[in-house]
């Protein structure tokens, strides 16, 4: 599997990683203030910027948001982890929770709105993961030479292997 070291747009991305976090972090802070006395799992109808919540999912937010957000800002890789496994978790935990949204069992309170958001960061976290592997010159060309590889028998290979010769 080929993630590029060292991508050009990497500081975009990241960039990108570090205001999901500080969304998720605000989101966290507001929702966690509103639904200040309600029960943990609570299913009104409360909202924060414009999504509805209860206190699990303010708290979880408050947590998940602020590793997000120092991910980004420490860089180094670790970064690279967070946000790449960050966005599949993101993307199943929409999925999951669209699957038991009508059910008992959606105890983060969400609605389809919540699902789409959920969706959206982990598609921009997933990304930002991808691009975001940071490491030597050297390791950035052997990736690149990998990338490029053109030598016969390689899955991705866009080169043909010789022909044999019969004579006849």
């Amino acid at each position: 599997m080929h993630l590029p070291v060292n991508h050009r747009f990497r500081p975009q991305y990241r960039f990108l990683a570090g205001l999901s976090g500080a969304y998720l972090l605000t989101f966290g802070i507001v929702g966690a203030a509103r639904t200040a006395g309600e029960p943990f799992f609570s299913r009104a109808d409360i909202h924060a910027l414009g999504l509805k919540t209860n206190p699990a999912f303010s708290w979880l937010s408050i947590v998940v948001g602020a590793i997000v957000l120092a991910g980004a800002l420490l860089g180094r890789n670790i970064d690279h982890f967070i946000n790449l496994w960050g966005g599949v978790v993101f993307m199943l935990a929409g999925l999951i929770m669209l699957l038991v949204m009508q059910t008992a069992e959606n105890k983060l309170n969400f609605e389809i709105a919540t699902c789409v958001v959920s969706f959206l960061i982990g598609t921009v976290l997933m990304i930002a993961g991808l691009y975001g592997k940071t490491g030597s010159a050297a390791a950035a060309e052997a990736e690149e030479v990998l990338r490029h590889s053109s030598r016969p028998g390689d899955k991705l290979s866009t080169a043909r292997p010789p022909r044999a010769v019969t004579r006849g």
